[in-house]
């Protein structure tokens, strides 16, 4: 049975409190709040709302994190001390296992999407398996442009705006 399509208004949905750990905040008294809008049929995936008052803070990710900036600014300072602005339309991927500094500067609202990262051995098996079975099947006219790979061995692109 497939799950149901999910449909959620993020910059509007109501959230629910969601302290930041108080040994992570550095200054001030930022309040934080959040709502899972939805979750993969195997759990490794998940899509947040989260918002955040001002102040100062360190964000320890578990999860790969990829995240959207609905409206407010925030500084953030990656683990080699580099510091950008982030405001509305704004993205950004932080990768599991790593840290950065946040300074709220206006109430901030963003979407945030979560995945628990795969085992390298597993990730290339599983890469390895539908290549094969890509190789096998004759093309789908009804298949998923957006489904479509990149070269596992390619380096991601690194984009940043001026």
């Amino acid at each position: 049975m497939s799950q149901p399509v999910v449909f959620a208004a993020p910059a509007e949905v109501e959230l629910l409190p969601a302290p930041i750990p108080p040994h992570w905040v550095i200054e001030g008294a930022p309040r934080a709040h959040s709502k899972r809008l939805a979750t993969s049929a195997d759990g490794t995936s998940s899509v947040v709302a989260w918002s955040c008052t001002p102040g100062r803070f360190r964000w320890h990710y578990d999860v790969d994190e990829t995240l959207h900036i609905i409206s407010g600014e925030i500084f953030v300072t990656d683990e080699k001390g580099q510091s950008r602005r982030l405001g509305a339309g704004d993205m950004v991927f932080f990768p599991a296992g790593s840290t950065s500094l946040w300074h709220v500067t206006k109430d901030v609202r963003k979407l945030a999407f979560c995945r628990h990262a795969v085992p390298p051995p597993i990730g290339f098996a599983l890469r390895a398996w539908k290549k094969l079975v890509a190789i096998l099947s004759a093309p789908d006219e009804d298949s998923n442009p957006l489904a479509a790979s990149p070269d596992a061995g390619a380096e991601p692109e690194r984009v940043s705006a001026a």
